[in-house]
């Protein structure tokens, strides 16, 4: 087990740490009453919180990160035998360097110009994705088995072990908001949700510094919640809730769940839960650089995104509403708010290229 540094409410860097040992070891009621209420209070005010004792052994961890590594060390011309799809709409695969924009950008802005504004700086990073093989509105696109032998399998039972812990974080979240705690669970199958490998190779630290080139750009994520396993590199950053446009570095806590509220969670709970923006940037250690160039290291992370069923309504819950504070959102189905979102990050499939 991880043993936080405080009894009371630890934090790590300033980022809130929840231990969820009891919550999965028969605890009574009430003490998971008081880890769900922990945990809403971190994703009030700051809306990411370090997970430990969580259901993922550190064992299991390092074989998706070693598995992770095996697939992105694969020559080029092999890991676009499974290419990400055209365009935005089906999100499987692996995506290159430059193919993917991330943004904070919603999708409903009027300026037709805005994608090509925003792809002037390019991400360097490649990813892959994966979902469940029974979700045929997002079908997955698998490398061929005798590339990487053995892949498939383990990423599949990673994506559902993975689904196992995302329910007990909805359950504590519905707890900690006055809910029943089955009350998300109705709205998510665990066929929705994304499994997503992500390396970001070396480059030049001066180029991020002087923006010709990012790791990932400021942006909340879309749906529920999102779990992040980073290996200990560094480099992801959170909006300092007290400071707008100032970031705090999230540094790794080994073993540890990142875990941050999502924009359909937000909507959900008339902002009593905040999805707050996050970048991916420079490892903040020196030993993290090497050469003349002062090339970044290489960062591994595997975030899992958890979304609602494509057709579920999103609807603020009476629990988050009264005179003070009224409904902000209209309704809205995670299917419309997920594509429209997405469109800005994916070019039109005539425009792609490999």
């Amino acid at each position: 087990m991880i043993s936080p540094p405080d009894a009371n409410f630890a934090n790590h860097g300033g980022v809130p740490i929840v231990d969820f040992a009891k919550w999965h070891m028969g605890s009574s009621p009430e003490e998971k009453q008081k880890i769900a209420t922990q945990l809403v209070s971190a994703c009030q005010s700051v809306g990411f919180v370090f997970v430990i004792n969580h259901l993922l052994p550190p064992e299991k961890l390092d074989e998706a990160f070693a598995w992770s590594k095996k697939m992105f060390d694969l020559e080029q011309k092999q890991k676009l035998l499974a290419p990400h799809p055209p365009g935005h709409v089906v999100h499987r695969g692996y995506s290159w360097p430059g193919l993917e924009k991330v943004s904070n950008s919603m999708g409903d802005e009027d300026d037709p110009g805005l994608i090509g504004k925003l792809r002037q700086v390019a991400d360097i990073k490649e990813s892959y994705e994966i979902g469940s093989d029974n979700y045929p509105e997002q079908p997955n696109v698998w490398l061929p088995d005798h590339v990487l032998p053995g892949f498939r399998d383990f990423m599949t039972a990673f994506y559902w072990d993975s689904w196992e812990n995302a329910k007990m974080i909805l359950q504590a979240m519905a707890m900690g908001i006055g809910l029943d705690e089955d009350y998300f669970l109705r709205y998510h199958s665990g066929h929705e949700n994304q499994l997503r490998l992500l390396h970001y190779p070396p480059v030049p630290a001066a180029n991020i510094e002087n923006q010709s080139m990012t790791r990932m750009s400021a942006h909340s994520d879309w749906g529920s919640i999102t779990m992040l396993f980073q290996d200990d590199c560094g480099g992801l950053e959170i909006e300092d809730p007290q400071k707008k446009g100032d970031f705090i570095a999230a540094e790794p806590l080994q073993d540890a769940i990142v875990l941050n509220v999502g924009d359909l969670l937000q909507r959900w709970s008339n902002d009593t839960l905040k999805s707050s923006l996050h970048r991916v940037t420079l490892p903040p250690r020196q030993d993290r650089f090497t050469g003349d160039e002062k090339l970044t290291r290489a960062r591994y992370s595997i975030p899992y995104f958890v979304g609602p069923m494509e057709k579920a309504v999103i609807k603020t819950v009476q629990q988050c509403v009264n005179d003070k504070n009224p409904a902000k959102y209209k309704p809205i189905t995670w299917d419309e708010y997920r594509l429209m979102r997405g469109s800005m990050q994916y070019e039109k499939p005539e425009a792609c290229t490999t």
